[in-house]
């Protein structure tokens, strides 16, 4: 069995209902008479969107080359919508989630769900979260490492993240508009090192500010191997050793301890930095992920996790699938307590 935790998707019931329904929201749907389509939210144009995201056909087809047995499907992150006013950006997510939950629902032996939330108001987020985990069956949701350039350490945040933690549900920690007032137009930097820097701030963030001390229980999985934050915990841990006092007195356990509490995909592209993740977190917090269908995802993901050095048979499973399957069985657990 293999479960991949980084799939990306535009439920094809999506764009209808935005064209029924966007205008009254501040979404459009843009079509160049070409089969180029792309939305526009708030300020924020997303496209063109891909035919990958939107074909199941191609996307089991895809899924059945590489041997991925079952997807979490989670949004193209430039759909999130976080520039919507509130209100409408939980409209919107809404017609997301259960466009997205209708996708499972074709093939729920090979897709799971993981909803998207309006992260721009923090109590409406924790009610979307709530039904899509408790009334679409999704086993978690997907963020943008910042919300229209606020960061997630940002208090207003607050009741989003003590629902996801109470719901034991994953999050998928994604980037989005890398390091925003840095030129990285040229040579695909953007992508290359812009989305993991702009990962490792987001999660220092995240670890400085006390949010998995004042949550425990959350579950968050960060994609592309955690960008450059395993590389560089021991300098987190140095700094809050020796100079925690500029860190602020948010963070009650240190990096190095709190590193071990999250998940990270297989995205790295590389068996031996694979490796490192390992040695740095455990197997057992290690998940495969593809970012399909993108060009910068994994088109060989099972082979990937074959390939990491002095791994053992019980890891490689736990790594395929075993650790996304204890924390899908955990959600249950929860919702059915």
């Amino acid at each position: 069995m293999s479960i991949d935790v980084h799939a990306h998707c535009v439920p094809t019931r999506l764009l209808p209902a935005l064209r029924n329904e966007g205008a009254a929201l501040g979404v459009e749907i843009q079509e160049d008479g070409r089969g180029s389509t792309a939305v526009l939210a708030g300020r924020r144009i997303a496209g063109p969107i891909r035919t990958e995201l939107m074909d199941p056909v191609l996307r089991l087809g895809t899924m059945d080359a590489t041997g991925v047995e079952i997807q979490m499907l989670s949004s193209w992150i430039d759909l999130t919508g976080y520039e919507l006013d509130p209100e409408a950006g939980g409209v919107y997510s809404r017609l997301f989630n259960e466009a997205l939950a209708a996708e499972v629902a074709t093939h729920p032996d090979r897709f799971m769900m993981l909803a998207t939330v309006p992260l721009q108001e923090g109590h409406i987020a924790a009610a979307e979260l709530e039904y899509a985990v408790a009334s679409l069956g999704a086993v978690g949701v997907e963020i943008a490492t910042t919300v229209d350039g606020a960061p997630l350490a940002d208090a207003s945040l607050e009741p989003f993240w003590a629902k996801a933690a109470e719901l034991r549900c994953l999050v998928l920690v994604h980037p989005h508009q890398p390091l925003p007032g840095i030129d990285l137009s040229a040579h695909f930097l953007h992508n290359m090192v812009g989305r993991p820097a702009e990962t490792t701030l987001a999660v220092a963030r995240i670890l400085v500010t006390g949010v998995l001390d004042r949550h425990p229980e959350l579950r968050m999985c960060i994609v592309h191997g955690g960008g450059f934050l395993p590389y560089q915990v021991g300098r987190l841990q140095r700094g809050f050793d020796e100079k925690r006092s500029l860190m602020g007195g948010d963070m009650v356990r240190g990096p190095t301890e709190l590193m071990r509490s999250l998940y990270f995909d297989t995205v790295l592209h590389s068996a031996s930095s694979l490796r490192f993740l390992v040695d740095v977190v455990g197997a057992d917090h290690v998940l495969l992920g593809t970012d399909y269908p993108f060009e910068m995802g994994d088109p060989d993901p099972v082979a990937t996790v074959a390939s990491i050095p002095g791994l053992s048979e019980d890891e490689r499973r736990m790594i395929l699938d075993g650790n996304a399957r204890r924390l899908v069985d955990e959600i249950g657990e929860r919702a059915g307590g």
